[in-house]
């Protein structure tokens, strides 16, 4: 049912809409307030409005300026009018010249959501609030109390109680782990990572001219010997983990194996970095408490992000750590940046608000896409094998042969991108393996499923596959 919002109700949400003195015409400060009401949620999406005469009256204003305002708001996409119909509420689309012609690339290498109404909600809160941050310096090493307070008060609900001084706001968790090495690692030091493991994380530590170590996970779970053996025989500074629904694989860290880890962080006196940017995004079951809370000696600093859970362009992350140890990193960021701009804290705020209903819709799209994308690889790609994993944005998928690289160029040829498995290891591993995201719609992946089925059929047949080096 289309919901009818009166005029009188209209009026109450406007307020004192107009500002006295303002050379700004009338007609622009009212459709400048009913924008903000649509954007911040205050007047829900494909809500009827009164009719221009109704709420001229109301407002004591003449028809043609209430007929101008509504105008200005179709024209910026916030109104859909149908004559007879009255005029809806709504949020701006693209442009028909923008939608016309869609580019025929479907691009699979990155897994991440394009933004929701919730992102345009919350950064319509977060200008609302801005103003009041006007009259301070306006950027802060450590991040805004208000955020930090609702992030550890996330994590103290997940069994990991948190102070407000363990927590420091980043412009992303990559940033955040970047800082880390830098605070933790020099030139030539070792840092065992899960292998494959995320691949923008091989490449912070080499850009910081150290040496990844790879520890092989095997066909489940995790192999805490070969991580204790690894310390062991290497001392690295830092260990690297993806333990909530790993990147590019999708599996989860039980709570044994939690409890393992953080002893050996405890007993080895090695840090270990746990990036948690896949947490939120489960799909049967939330994980077990964060690795940090199994103990460790605060040898175990956490990674966040909002970037994987609400949307890649919020870049904002965060560091939870030893009070003592934020306050290390505080120093030795100030030769990298000053800070996280203070709009996007606040919308983060916001957004955290109404986590649970907005992450609550988000995991069951995943759970149905993914559920589609494996459906579709059975039938269209019987001889791969898809991990139904139980959380994360991407399916690591198996093939009979090691032709991931060659796949992956001739897929470039057709406007199709893809992620082949050694981008995720060192030195040409996992040439057998694919990631495809789970963040497209069913009948796109299905169809680029469909683009990739030849190519992969005539690589398979001529036996092409590339030399790869060895370990």
């Amino acid at each position: 049912m289309t919901r009818h919002i009166v005029a009188a109700s209209l009026a109450r949400h406007l307020g004192h809409w107009q500002t006295d003195g303002s050379r700004e015409p009338a007609y622009r400060q009212l459709a400048a307030c009913l924008r903000q009401l649509i954007l911040d949620g205050r007047l829900a999406l494909a809500a009827r409005l009164p009719g221009e005469r109704e709420l001229a009256k109301t407002l004591g204003l003449s028809r043609g300026t209430v007929a101008a305002a509504f105008a200005a708001l179709r024209d910026d996409g916030f109104l859909v009018s149908q004559h007879g119909s009255g005029s809806t509420t709504a949020l701006p689309a693209r442009r028909a010249s923008q939608a016309a012609a869609p580019p025929t690339t479907l691009d699979f290498s990155i897994a991440a959501s394009p933004a929701g109404p919730e992102i345009h909600q919350a950064y319509s809160a977060a200008m609302a609030a801005l103003p009041a941050y006007f009259g301070t310096k306006g950027y802060d090493g450590i991040g805004l109390a208000p955020l930090r307070e609702a992030i550890a008060a996330r994590y103290g609900a997940r069994g990991l109680p948190t102070a407000v001084d363990e927590m420091m706001i980043v412009n992303g968790a990559l940033a955040g782990f970047a800082l880390l090495l830098r605070h933790l690692t020099g030139p030539g030091d070792r840092v065992v990572i899960d292998h494959p493991t995320y691949p923008l994380a091989i490449a912070a530590i080499r850009g910081a001219a150290c040496r990844p170590i790879p520890v092989a996970l095997p066909e489940q779970g995790w192999d805490v010997e070969g991580l204790a053996a690894a310390i062991a025989q290497t001392s690295p500074r830092v260990v690297y983990l993806v333990a909530d629904f790993h990147n590019p694989t999708g599996r989860c860290m039980d709570a044994a194996t939690r409890r393992a880890v953080a002893a050996l962080a405890a007993q080895t006196r090695t840090t270990i970095v746990v990036d948690e940017t896949m947490a939120e995004l489960w799909y049967e079951g939330a994980p077990p408490p964060p690795l940090a809370a199994y103990g460790g000696d605060g040898r175990v600093i956490t990674l966040g992000s909002t970037a994987k859970s609400f949307w890649g362009g919020l870049r904002v992350g965060w560091i939870r750590a030893p009070a003592a140890t934020i306050s290390a990193l505080l120093r030795v960021r100030d030769a990298l940046d000053l800070g996280t701009p203070l709009l996007e804290q606040l919308a983060v705020v916001r957004l955290l608000e109404d986590a649970d209903t907005t992450l609550a819709a988000r995991r069951l799209a995943l759970r149905q896409r993914r559920d589609a994308l494996i459906a579709a690889g059975a039938e269209i790609m019987p001889d791969w094998r898809f991990t139904s994993a139980p959380g994360g944005l991407a399916c690591w998928i198996e093939m009979p042969s090691p032709v991931a690289t060659p796949l992956a160029a001739a897929a470039e040829a057709i406007d199709l991108r893809i992620g082949p498995g050694p981008r995720f290891g060192l030195e040409g591993a996992f040439e057998r393996n694919l990631r495809l995201p789970l963040t497209p719609e069913p009948e796109v992946a299905r169809r680029a499923l469909e683009r990739l089925a030849p190519l992969w059929q005539r690589l398979a047949g001529s036996g092409a596959a590339p030399r790869v080096r060895p370990l």
